[in-house]
């Protein structure tokens, strides 16, 4: 029985740190294309430089995901927000092979990619921040 409950918390923890990831992304998307930051869906970019910016705040994002996984694992925190990092590298290998050919809304190719490129790192530095024993007050 408290094997499958650790399971159990295991899949929430991992299961945790994915949806923080997405509902901040695709938050963070939407309100940026609601200030104008961005053209509405199905439209391109104009200037390929905003590219950097979802890049950056999808690395934070990835970040807080393996934090958050690792801060709800019932044990090995580092361990679960790599599983974590591991599930994202293969997601953001799919957005590659989605986006790679399929026109300008898309963005420039060195986008996806370094999605692909982030989603290890930054679910280890998360992982390894939730993963610390909080300091116990005096």
């Amino acid at each position: 029985m408290q094997s499958k409950l650790r399971f159990g918390r295991s899949l929430l923890a991992l299961f945790a740190g994915f949806v923080a990831v997405v509902v901040l992304s695709l938050g963070t998307d939407w309100l940026l294309r609601v200030l104008g930051v961005f053209p509405a869906l199905g439209h391109a970019v104009s200037d390929e430089r905003l590219f950097l910016l979802p890049a950056m705040y999808r690395s934070v994002y990835g970040v807080l995901g393996g934090y958050v996984t690792a801060r709800l694992a019932p044990y090995r925190a580092l361990m679960h927000a790599m599983a974590g990092g591991v599930f994202g590298f293969f997601i953001s290998i799919l957005g590659v092979v989605a986006a790679w050919n399929n026109g300008p809304e898309f963005g420039p190719h060195w986008y996806p990619i370094s999605l692909v490129i982030t989603a290890l790192p930054c679910a280890w530095l998360g992982g390894w921040l939730g993963g610390k024993p909080s300091a116990k007050p005096a």
